[in-house]
């Protein structure tokens, strides 16, 4: 019975040792902004700023059916694989958006609605709309969808992913598995995820990474804040090892893309023509050590070119394989991510100077950035 007693005592003290905590540590204005007078709390707020924005993306687009020798194909068989030459079959998509202006505007992204044929937009009041898309950017994984019917629909505020910390309230809101209006709840895990880094080695991204569920269908829709403002837009989840990890496109990026798309229906990125690895000076001394070395590396940090692409700007500038770019338009590059920033950041036909050593001598470089093919 003394046991019992003192166990309570012990538990007792311990609740009044951490409600001091949490009243010292949570001021009460911040403990009951939590909680609103009507029982809601912060979440429910924000998602009734957004959630009248958020749609459910439908898409459509014809494949061919493979084709088949009539006088090859047995008889048996034209039940199961149909007729030669006859209509393709449908491949039916789904994602979601989310509306950023007045004018029907939409944002999602371009693995969602690229390459489609019909576009269907839902609202969040269950209205159907047919949508077309603007343009689509495959680099940053960015679309523009414009709703062609006449609606009546609110559109998201949007916040300012420059302004997010890691521990921030982070919210995610749309259609995962064709499940409508599906809100999640965590913070912001981590900022500037290098995209590369995740294996998409065809991408110039750094996301913005949660903890807040993001499921196959939130593609395109947003990421909110605690006060009710679209911070990124909604791109991928880690499958696998470190699976339960959300990413999302910043906002800040995802509003420059969709006022270029909306203005020239395309994005156009700089591009050099060479293929990157990091260098660090560790790096560099072990490959020095191997006796097969072909040629010796700085022990430095900075972009080694790997390789460089034929009839590109690097090969016309003269870039060749094992150059160690070590600036860019006098900027410090101690890996390949600062100096593909820098690129991102230049001007087509303008001279771009890059700082190169080339047999433990520095050089200078002018090369002059052309438009990234197959985009333009």
């Amino acid at each position: 019975m003394g046991f019992q007693k003192n166990k309570y005592i012990y538990l007792f003290k311990i609740s009044l040792i951490v409600s001091s905590f949490l009243i010292n540590f949570f001021p009460f204005s911040e403990v009951s902004a939590l909680n609103s007078l009507d029982g809601h709390n912060f979440v429910s707020d924000a998602v009734k700023n957004v959630g009248p924005a958020v749609v459910r993306i439908d898409t459509e687009r014809l494949v061919e059916r493979q084709q088949f020798d009539p006088t090859l194909l047995d008889p048996l068989l034209r039940d199961l694989l149909g007729e030669p030459g006859i209509a393709p079959d449908r491949e039916r998509g789904q994602g979601s958006g989310v509306i950023i202006d007045r004018n029907g505007l939409v944002l999602t992204n371009a693995h969602v609605v690229e390459r489609v044929d019909n576009v269907s937009v839902t609202l969040a009041d269950g209205t159907n709309c047919d949508g077309q898309v603007l343009g689509t950017d495959s680099i940053t994984d960015l679309a523009l969808v414009k709703i062609e019917d006449q609606i009546n629909s609110s559109y998201a505020p949007l916040g300012d992913s420059e302004e997010l910390e890691v521990g921030d309230w982070a919210i995610a809101l749309g259609t995962p598995y064709g499940l409508e209006k599906t809100v999640t709840l965590g913070i912001v895990s981590s900022l500037h995820r290098d995209i590369n880094s995740l294996g998409f080695s065809d991408k110039r991204l750094d996301l913005i990474q949660t903890d807040a569920a993001i499921n196959p269908g939130n593609s395109g829709g947003p990421l909110i804040n605690s006060n009710g403002q679209v911070i990124g837009i909604n791109t991928l989840v880690r499958s696998g090892p470190g699976a339960g990890l959300g990413f999302a496109i910043p906002i800040n990026l995802a509003k420059n893309v969709s006022d270029q798309l909306l203005e020239n229906g395309e994005v156009i990125h700089p591009y050099l023509g060479v293929q990157l690895i990091s260098l660090n000076p560790k790096i560099a001394k072990q490959h020095n050590e191997d006796p097969n070395a072909i040629f010796q590396l700085p022990e430095r940090s900075g972009a080694l070119i790997q390789s460089v692409v034929p009839n590109s700007p690097a090969e016309k500038a003269g870039l060749r394989r094992g150059d160690l770019v070590i600036a860019a338009e006098n900027i410090l590059i101690e890996e390949p991510k600062t100096l593909l920033e820098e690129v991102e950041k230049a001007q087509i036909g303008k001279i771009f100077l890059l700082n190169v050593l080339r047999d433990n001598k520095e050089i200078k470089v002018n090369i002059k950035p052309e438009a990234l093919p197959g985009l333009t």
